[in-house]
């Protein structure tokens, strides 16, 4: 049963609310001052606290004081503050430190006890939340999955490096995984304990873009009805995962730079420049080398990011890791769907060896879940997969001139995109890309 401190100077409310609480089935402690208390919360002790009840007002120490204390040793620990007519403002006080609730004297039992079970049930949410995050982050640092030896060079520089502070730019094509390289680097480095924040720069517009990095104070704009930490402050100690970094403005690339030199920033709207430490680990598909040189990216910038880089080979140069990969897309999705399926069979497998995956390890994802949700027996076959069962070949025969890896990007979106009747949020999806990148790749082909 939940454990409930209580700390009051008069004896008289202890014996009540020990009671009280004892009836209802609840552990109870009682301290009458609060050294006594913050000597049994400083103590290792097995037994765990699930909730405090606190006067406001104690003979020995300030219970304003007291409640820092508290929080620092039980930072998820709710406190509920006890107050009489003349300490309302302490308890208000109390609340904007962080406090759960107040019940003013005297109070009837349903009171109290209403408090203690919204409480309760507050702290409740806050762990079974804590576990839920603790589960995902246990499902992002799943290993890469590969055979090839080209992939494996990768992944040996990847632990290489993670265990140093250096920025890290890692190139490749949409698709490839970076962001699992990214969430590699972090899981293996000194900040593994603290949080990975990754954001995708292509799917927001700048202003967005700059309120999710830096946060705003209320009234900096139009909407923003309160204050909000962007995800600088929330990587602080850990690592940011800038996706995209090459579709940047001029504007946020510059901004960009003095948190990398100074490690500091200032909120949208704000005037107090705050400070974080942050690892930087960025991504892209572009030639930023090439967007260097032609103004489209600062030139310091670029050198700030690049200090390591990395190369995710596309899949069609790492033919070896397609069977792996799809048996491991088929056994997540069967998993998830509640499907048995054991396996994928000869002839779709050299099926998809033969295609030449433009939208890389994300496509063959996509392929798989699509038809993990149509198979109806117990093995993935070729009429399942849409790389199988097109019209035009998706590799070009020996005997056809050869074609640039560009024109075929070009083929394939266009023909997604006429596939998809113009859709282009469906495009999007099927491809593995982001809306604002297909729009960039659509102008360039006059779509």
């Amino acid at each position: 049963m939940p454990r409930i401190l209580i700390c009051d100077d008069e004896e008289g409310i202890l014996r009540y609310l020990s009671k009280l609480f004892k009836t209802q089935g609840y552990t109870v402690e009682t301290f009458s001052s609060g050294t006594a208390l913050l000597a049994r919360l400083t103590t290792a002790s097995k037994e765990p606290v699930d909730l405090l009840l606190q006067d406001v007002r104690l003979p020995d120490i300030n219970g304003i004081e007291i409640l820092k204390q508290v929080h620092q040793l039980r930072p998820n620990m709710p406190v509920v503050v006890m107050t009489a007519h003349g300490t309302v403002d302490d308890a208000v006080h109390a609340i904007r430190l962080g406090a759960y609730d107040y019940v003013m004297k005297p109070f009837p039992k349903e009171k109290i006890l209403g408090v203690l079970a919204r409480a309760l049930e507050h702290r409740r949410l806050a762990e079974e939340n804590r576990r839920l995050r603790e589960e995902l982050q246990r499902d992002d640092d799943v290993p890469m999955v590969f055979t090839s030896a080209k992939f494996r060079q990768v992944y040996d520089l990847t632990l290489q490096v993670a265990a140093s502070e250096a920025n890290i730019l890692i190139l490749g094509e949409s698709g490839t995984g970076k962001e699992l390289i990214a969430r590699t680097v972090h899981s293996n480095s000194l900040r593994r304990a603290k949080p990975f924040v990754s954001l995708n720069c292509a799917a927001l517009t700048d202003s967005l873009l700059e309120s999710q990095l830096f946060g705003h104070v209320r009234g900096a704009f139009t909407g923003a009805v309160m204050n909000q930490k962007g995800l600088l402050e929330e990587a602080d100690g850990g690592t940011l995962f800038l996706d995209e970094i090459g579709d940047v403005s001029a504007a946020v690339q510059a901004k960009l730079l003095r948190v990398i030199q100074e490690k500091e920033f200032i909120p949208i709207g704000a005037t107090r420049i705050k400070t974080v430490d942050v690892r930087f680990v960025a991504a892209t598909n572009r030639d930023l080398h090439q967007d260097v040189a032609q103004g489209r990216f600062r030139e310091d910038l670029y050198y700030r990011l690049n200090v390591i880089s990395l190369t995710a080979p596309p899949l069609r140069e790492r033919p070896e890791d397609i069977e792996p990969l799809a048996q491991h897309f088929l056994r997540r999705f069967a998993a998830r769907m509640k499907k048995e399926l054991h396996g994928i069979d000869s002839e779709a497998l050299r099926c998809m060896e033969r295609y030449h995956w433009p939208g890389n390890v994300r496509e063959l994802e996509n392929v798989i879940e699509r038809a993990v949700i149509l198979a109806q027996g117990r093995l993935l076959t070729a009429e399942l997969l849409p790389v199988c069962n097109r019209k035009q070949p998706s590799v070009l025969p020996e005997a056809a001139p050869p074609v640039s890896l560009e024109e075929l990007e070009r083929r394939h979106i266009l023909g997604i995109y006429r596939q998809s009747s113009g859709h282009k949020s469906k495009t999007a999806e099927i491809l593995g890309i982001s809306r604002k990148t297909l729009d960039r790749k659509l102008a360039e082909y006059g779509a």
